[in-house]
């Protein structure tokens, strides 16, 4: 009986079918890519600098650990950022209203009635609740600044309107979730601020009227 592959091949004949099998699928998909290679490459560098392989003194060496970390760190912030501070930048911060803001109750609330007649429930909901703590700041039941947050408006009406302490959160709830956190409303939310600042309107602070008695 012939045989196609001798049982001994010569060197020629093996370096033949060494080659054929090398280029099999197989084999290609098992080889390291070029990836692979250089994280290779880094690991075996990384390894030989700690190990004293690089001859720098343990000192140089921590400087150079630190380095590096810090210039991970620095690419990783660079990449992705900060997501808070970024929000910061954008918001002017997390206060009610910015520090260019002058706008009068009157007008905010028109702003608000605005974006609920174009069905913008989220600015609605901002403009209504900065009428809201405008409105508070003209009648000097609170000092409105740039950075005060919509629970301390709400924590610094409380007193003066007993029985709406629980409004008054929930309505700094909503703001906050639409204007900081991400949510979103809906009329029910614009409805529950908007009507809070009207009956804020109707009552008289419980100090101013103490005053008067």
């Amino acid at each position: 009986m012939r045989l196609d592959v001798p049982l001994e091949p010569d060197a020629d004949e093996a370096r033949r079918l060494l080659e054929e099998e090398l280029r099999s699928p197989e084999y290609a998909a098992a080889s390291p890519t070029a990836f692979d290679r250089a994280a290779d490459a880094v690991r075996e560098w990384l390894a030989d600098l700690f190990s004293g392989g690089a001859g720098l003194p343990a000192p140089t060496l921590l400087l150079v650990g630190a380095v590096i970390v810090a210039g991970v760190v620095i690419a990783l912030l660079l990449v992705y950022g900060m997501p808070r501070l970024r929000r910061r930048a954008t918001d002017g911060g997390s206060g009610v209203l910015g520090a260019d803001d002058r706008r009068s109750a009157a007008r905010l609330r028109r702003a608000a009635a605005d974006a609920a007649g174009r069905g913008d429930w989220d600015t609605a909901v901002i403009e209504a609740f900065r009428g809201l703590a405008r409105g508070l700041d003209e009648r000097t039941v609170l000092t409105l600044l740039p950075g005060t947050t919509a629970h301390r408006v709400a924590d610094g009406a409380a007193p003066a309107f007993p029985g709406l302490a629980d409004r008054l959160v929930a309505a700094a709830d909503a703001f906050e979730r639409v204007r900081y956190g991400g949510g979103h409303a809906d009329p029910a939310d614009y409805a529950a601020v908007r009507d809070l600042d009207a009956e804020l309107v109707r009552r008289t602070p419980a100090g101013l009227a103490e005053a008067g008695s």
